[in-house]
């Protein structure tokens, strides 16, 4: 199955990249001497301001230079190589004469169009010895956790340098960046595993995907599930830049786990992780469902509730209770409030409400809140609908309620530590901000 990638339009780029180095220069380049060095420093600034780089020159070098090919029809060319101040990348200058100046990052010059012989005009300058730094400092600045241990140009379009960055931490990244690259522009770092699996024509070849993936077992150690890994998948990338992976177990189970910035940010068992990029695919997600309704049965019953659970919607959590929405075999929602140990709660989805709860998978059960009435001797009333409708400056919980008779309702006070509990009713003829139809008084 391929990665789901949500939000990043290069991620699958299908567009033709010009290759990585396209110099030709003479082959075999000395050592710098002090005498390129004077050329490069008197020649080679000018260059870098007419190809409007963001570059403060700190050493330069001549290379060379080519002689016109008329019966080629290719101009004489010069070249340069220019070290910049820290924190900016360095570059290979390649001037037409009486032309503009192209400019090459030294990521780009220091790979070879064949990676079984050395690059035709590498940077050597001491200032470019480490241009994977430049990039490496950008793709922290993206998000994105990198230590770079190697690093190759991929290719560029007119607008955009591509690069891949291996990193210390066992993950790769293909970097989006400007043509020519700078570091100050806006980048992109892209997990290299969801280009393994995607058409076009950019792949990373610096670390093997099995490798890659292998750093799910460190988020599976941070996760605490006691899962001894049998099978590792990378789901896809968000569009909050977060990456997901699912692993399945040597015990039949599975998770999803959401990693943002290098470090574990949420984990899900595959019962819970049904909605999250489609899924668990490593395990059958069906019969994790079908466990935990089972489990979730269990739970209700232990919590005096008769709700046989068919369909369960979990909540965001409030504090260490598990809050979550439970479709009963009658069809009717309730809401469960299961704490870490001990007996929990279910609540009807009336007075869920006033746990700030509201249901939206079944038919909502009023009878608790027309109970709750019963006690304050409101006996005509059979409520019909309710919304939650205020907190008090006291702070306990209003909810609204209309009648069955039409008549106007009722607003209903509760507290709702440590259970919800009904305390006072209040006709919405003598209160206001009832707004549920049949309520309104004036």
């Amino acid at each position: 199955m391929r990665p789901k990638v949500l939000g990043l339009a290069a991620a699958l780029l299908v567009a033709a990249l010009a290759p990585a180095t396209v110099i030709s220069a003479p082959k075999d380049a000395p050592k710098v001497s002090a005498a390129e060095r004077k050329q490069g420093m008197a020649e080679a600034p000018a260059l870098v301001q007419a190809a409007g780089l963001n570059c403060q020159v700190s050493d330069a070098r001549f290379v060379g230079k080519t002689a016109e090919d008329k019966k080629a029809g290719k101009p004489a060319m010069s070249f340069y190589e220019v070290a910049c101040q820290p924190g900016q990348m360095g570059y290979v200058l390649q001037a037409a004469m009486g032309g503009a100046p192209e400019a090459y990052s030294c990521i780009e010059a220091d790979t070879p169009p064949d990676p079984s012989k050395p690059p035709p005009l590498p940077c050597l300058l001491p200032g470019n010895s480490d241009p994977k730094a430049v990039v490496g400092a950008a793709v922290a600045k993206a998000g994105a956790q990198c230590t770079p241990t190697q690093a190759r140009g991929i290719g560029h379009t007119k607008t955009q340098s591509y690069f891949e960055v291996a990193c210390q931490e066992g993950t790769g990244y293909v970097v989006i960046g400007s043509a020519p690259f700078d570091a100050s522009k806006p980048v992109q770092a892209q997990n290299c595993l969801n280009f393994d699996e995607a058409g076009g024509n950019i792949k990373c070849t610096l670390t093997d995907r099995t490798a890659r993936l292998g750093v799910i077992d460190r988020y599976v150690q941070a996760a605490k599930n006691n899962c001894v890994v049998k099978d590792r998948r990378f789901v896809g990338t968000a569009q909050d830049g977060a990456d997901y992976y699912e692993t399945s177990c040597q015990d039949g189970k599975g998770y999803v786990y959401k990693v943002a910035k290098g470090a574990l940010a949420q984990s899900w068992d595959c019962a819970h992780a049904v909605n999250i990029l489609g899924g668990c695919q490593l395990t059958d997600s069906r019969r994790a469902e079908s466990d935990e309704a089972a489990l979730y049965t269990k739970l209700a019953k232990n919590s005096g509730s008769s709700c046989q659970v068919t369909k369960y919607a979990e909540f965001p959590m409030k504090g260490n209770d598990e809050a979550v929405e439970l479709l009963c075999a009658n069809g009717e929602s309730a809401v469960g409030l299961f704490p870490p140990t001990g007996k929990g709660q279910v609540l009807d989805c009336g007075r869920a409400l006033a746990a700030g709860y509201k249901c939206s998978l079944g038919k909502p059960n009023y009878a608790g809140l027309t109970e709750d009435l019963r006690k304050f001797n409101q006996k005509t009333c059979t409520v019909s609908n309710a919304r939650l409708a205020a907190k008090t400056q006291k702070g306990t919980i209003l909810v609204e309620v209309a009648c069955s008779d039409g008549l106007p309702g009722y607003m209903i006070e509760y507290n709702t530590a440590p259970t919800v509990a009904a305390v006072a009713a209040t006709g919405c003829r003598f209160t206001g901000g009832c707004q549920l139809p049949g309520n309104k008084t004036s």
